[in-house]
């Protein structure tokens, strides 16, 4: 069945980035399509009984949403194999885009959480200046331009580029659309290089750096038999490198220091957006300076920095995160606050240590704090959710890059007495599948 041209309806969107249709009551997910337009799909995996997946090659009948692909590359007339990954909503006007998106969440939220909420969503927020002029646009009127960090690949015969969409074959491009002008020109001035991988870097000073990140050298086996060639030596690991350059990002007239290979928002106004969202959030709620307040998955401080504004000089928070430089930095970050800290570990290991340990002076002060949760793509999990619940803070604001996750983790909190009355998806990602969203939770009636 593999390879088989059908003419399919597309119905609705999924998460990921790809489409609905259906063949003889079976469902086929169908990228680079819209719904309600009708397509060529050559199938691609037929092997599950419950759903295959195809690739569109001809649009039959477009979309009133459709449009030219941002980057022509990735264009539907372009072989499917040849399409570079990334951009997987590009060729979908901006407005419907994030309709299809805010669908998504609310799709995720209804079957997977069984949570009827209102959902919203917005793009990026520029930064007003002193005199309420902006300083920035919220985006450009096409979703482009936004990336201040891009990796490309590079393969065994040195070519540099993205990979394909859904496979791990580099295609060297001669455009970067998504990303800021100044990454864009770097990327295209790479030469060829080591197996592996280039991270591309523009912090606030505007100076792109360029972090290669090459695949380890391979080990051979000592006294195997048949073996074609010695193996090479492994290659002696490297003190401090590109990577560990100390970079400054600026949100709301404070600076951040972070790694250059460290995380940060990719979306040049992701984090200021962030941040202004939840300091929306806690403004209405308050934040109390002699409680005591929880930044969990902290990274370098950014959120703690949000809590902290709120609550004054004498603020109690407490940055949380796993990678030992960020913790650092976040130290370094939060040294205004006298009240301030900042623990490397894993919050899944930290907090029910907390949630079995503080004493009830430190409970009474966590009744009355902030946790604002932002975990990675996996979610916080059920572990973590019960033993933040367990604390009883005042109010929980989760900040979340999967919609499938926050549904799962939003269903704990309810399930341990904390409602959401809404959630706020954010477009940080343009052309994109990606959605970033925020959800503001206060204790509710305790469960039976």
């Amino acid at each position: 069945m593999a390879d088989e041209l059908l003419e399919l309806d597309i119905t609705g969107v999924a998460h990921g980035g790809v489409f609905v249709a259906r063949h003889e009551g079976r469902v086929v997910f169908v990228p680079d399509a819209i719904p309600g337009e009708r397509v060529r799909v050559r199938l691609t995996d037929t092997g599950k009984a419950s759903f295959w997946r195809g690739e569109t090659i001809e649009v039959l009948d477009a979309s009133p949403h459709r449009r030219p692909h941002v980057w022509r590359a990735a264009d539907v007339d372009v072989p499917p194999e040849q399409r570079p990954g990334g951009a997987d909503f590009g060729h979908i006007d901006l407005a419907h885009q994030r309709e299809l998106k805010r669908r998504v969440v609310v799709d995720a939220l209804t079957r997977m959480g069984r949570l009827d909420l209102p959902v919203t969503i917005e793009g990026a927020r520029g930064i007003a200046t002193a005199d309420g002029e902006t300083a920035e646009t919220v985006e450009t009127e096409d979703g482009t331009g936004w990336r201040t960090r891009v990796s490309l690949h590079v393969d065994d015969e040195g070519r540099v580029g993205p990979f394909a969409a859904r496979s791990h074959r580099v295609i060297p491009v001669d455009e970067h659309p998504l990303a800021t002008p100044a990454v864009a020109r770097a990327a295209l001035h790479l030469g060829p290089g080591r197996v592996g991988r280039v991270d591309l870097v523009q912090p606030a000073d505007g100076r792109v750096r360029v972090i290669p990140r090459p695949e380890p050298a391979p080990r051979g086996r000592p006294g195997r038999k048949g073996s074609r060639r010695p193996a090479r030596p492994a290659q002696p690991a490297l003190k401090a490198g590109p990577a560990d350059e100390v970079v400054i990002e600026r949100v709301n007239g404070r600076d951040f220091r972070v790694d250059a290979g460290g995380f940060w928002q990719v979306h040049r106004l992701a984090a200021h957006t962030l941040s202004t969202l939840v300091a929306a959030d806690l403004g209405e709620a308050g934040v109390d300076p002699d409680a005591w307040h929880l930044d969990l998955y902290g990274g370098v401080g950014l959120f703690a920095a949000t809590i902290g504004d709120l609550g004054g000089p004498a603020t109690r928070v407490t940055s949380v995160e796993s990678d030992q430089r960020a913790t650092e930095h976040a130290g370094e970050n939060l040294a205004e606050w006298v009240g301030a800290r900042a623990e490397t570990a894993r919050v899944d290991r930290w907090i029910p240590w907390l949630a079995d340990e503080a004493s009830d002076a430190q409970r009474e002060r966590l009744s009355r704090g902030v946790v604002v949760l932002d975990p990675p793509r996996a979610g916080a999990g059920r572990e973590v959710v019960e033993a933040v619940a367990a604390l009883g803070p005042a109010t929980v604001v989760y900040v979340a890059c999967d919609p499938v996750a926050l549904a799962r983790d939003l269903a704990t909190f309810r399930d341990a007495g904390y409602e959401a009355s809404a959630v706020r998806a954010v477009d940080l990602f343009p052309n994109s599948h990606h959605v970033e969203a925020i959800a503001t939770l206060t204790r509710g009636t305790p469960p039976r």
